[in-house]
């Protein structure tokens, strides 16, 4: 696995900064020890186990791969790791808010992906500079398990057009991919251990390929803003305090969930969700499940 990035007592020097913004993304990055992100993937794990089959108003993927924050203590404690804020402010100085937390995972031997595509085509934001994704690997993420690919660069792109297909093999909401090919020889391979981590812009080029290993890819996508970022699609938008201050008060501010898939936070997830949808499912030709209400 890759050796990671030196960091001055865990945070960005100016040198690996500008890699950033030069690149569109930085990797590979250590968060945490091995055994560390072993027992985060367990507690998940466990969690897959005890509410599978429970009665929640919607299938127990979707809270793991939709504002898993709102519902689960578990990925608000991971958004909010000091040692993640400690990089991530060296992309968006000391203001930060978390937007959304997700699982993605792939099954072993099982032939989904995600197409290559932009992030914030989708979030209703415009083409702002003032988000970063923190992608953690809680599993090991190899060229064989479906690691993702970047284009180098190509942050310094606008948002290109997109085609949704509504593949039931794509892990996307709607299928989404760049509506120009992007050849194998532009793509870096993110290859992270457990417990490693990438950095990367919302209009950097990027998707992964099918987990062809022997167990699950695990990694968990932290969408992070600073203040300046704002909704521009929808009315109201939804953000967690993770550290500094929020001068702008463009995001309605989110707690932390006391326990697991509480009724409160339930609910609150569900009005997260209606709200949202008008920039997440923007311009779909037909319906966007991930972002339709439980009714």
């Amino acid at each position: 696995m890759p050796t990671p990035i030196p960091t001055a007592k865990g945070r960005l020097s100016a040198e690996q900064t500008a890699q950033y913004w030069q690149n569109g993304f930085l990797h590979p990055l250590q968060v945490m020890p091995e055994d560390e992100a072993a027992a985060l993937r367990a507690e998940l794990e466990q969690i897959e186990r005890d509410w599978l089959s429970a009665d929640l108003p919607l299938p127990l993927n979707m809270y793991k791969r939709v504002n898993a924050h709102v519902v689960m203590p578990l990925a608000a404690r991971i958004a909010r790791d000091p040692r993640i804020l400690d990089l991530v402010e060296g992309v968006l100085g000391p203001d930060l808010l978390v937007w959304s937390a997700e699982f993605f995972i792939k099954e072993p031997r099982t032939t989904h992906v995600v197409g290559m595509h932009q992030d914030l085509t989708y979030w209703g934001m415009g083409e702002t500079p003032d988000q970063v994704t923190a992608w953690l690997a809680l599993s090991p993420a190899t060229v064989e398990s479906g690691c993702m690919d970047f284009v180098a660069g190509s942050h310094k792109n606008p948002i290109l057009p997109h085609t949704d297909t509504y593949s039931e093999n794509n892990l996307l909401s709607r299928g989404q991919e760049i509506a120009v090919d992007v050849a194998e020889a532009d793509k870096t391979h993110i290859e992270l251990a457990p417990g490693q981590m990438s950095l990367h812009h919302g209009l950097t080029i990027h998707g992964s390929g099918p987990n062809r290993s022997d167990d699950r890819r695990i990694g968990m996508a932290i969408r992070y803003l600073n203040p300046n970022a704002k909704q521009l699609v929808a009315e109201r938008d939804y953000a967690m305090p993770a550290r500094g201050t929020d001068s702008s008060g463009n995001f309605i501010p989110v707690a932390a969930p006391a326990r697991l898939f509480a009724p409160e936070a339930l609910a609150l997830y569900e009005r997260i969700r209606a709200d949202q949808a008008k920039a997440l499912a923007q311009g779909a030709s037909s319906a966007v499940p991930l972002y339709q209400t439980a009714g």
